[in-house]
């Protein structure tokens, strides 16, 4: 199913036939360089896995993105819940988070920018969501520039429990937009 569509691009369901494409996408060190390692193409297929259940359980989720010129499967952007576990607990939780990546040869050319402009509408016209985050590595400057192109704002840095003390990552930075506008009526 289309969930959302932009000028160049189509959110989706996930395919079977993205996972291959997925799987390598997740053992690139470029792709994963904020992230503390590669994923196992298990991993990937559980992730692509997770996410299409979510987006069938909630109606909304990390969407698969496709272009329309070329339909070709790219990477993934949307929204889904973030909640605390054993793991990952942060007081921000539980939040909506706008997430993206995509394939390298995919980058700088607005694709993520643009799919997460799609993903925000979406949340405006199609939810009641307020509000949502999203965080990363000090460090990964591409997406920090996203987010401040689609208008979030940042609300504190941060260290990530899971990753261990001195490593270049350990360090995050959270951002936040509102996704309602508070209507003010005139009596």
């Amino acid at each position: 199913m289309k969930y959302i569509k932009t000028k160049r691009l189509i959110l989706r369901d996930w395919q079977e036939s993205d996972l291959k494409t997925f799987i390598r996408m997740n053992q690139d060190p470029d792709v994963r360089r904020y992230f503390p390692s590669l994923a196992s193409p298990e991993e990937s297929v559980e992730y692509a896995r997770v996410a299409q259940k979510c987006i069938v359980d909630r109606g909304f989720g990390l969407f698969a993105v496709e272009r329309k010129d070329t339909n070709e499967f790219i990477g993934f952007t949307g929204i889904h819940v973030l909640e605390a576990d054993d793991s990952l607990d942060f007081e921000f939780l539980p939040c909506i988070e706008i997430g993206w990546r995509l394939q390298k040869k995919h980058w700088n050319q607005g694709f993520a920018t643009e799919a997460a402009r799609g993903v925000l509408k979406f949340v405006e016209r199609q939810t009641d969501i307020k509000e949502v985050y999203a965080y990363t590595a000090v460090r990964n400057i591409p997406s920090i520039n996203i987010m401040e192109k689609i208008g979030m704002e940042p609300v504190k840095t941060f260290d990530h429990p899971d990753i261990m003390d001195g490593h270049s990552l350990k360090q995050h930075v959270l951002f936040k937009k509102s996704t309602k506008k508070e209507r003010r009526f005139k009596l």
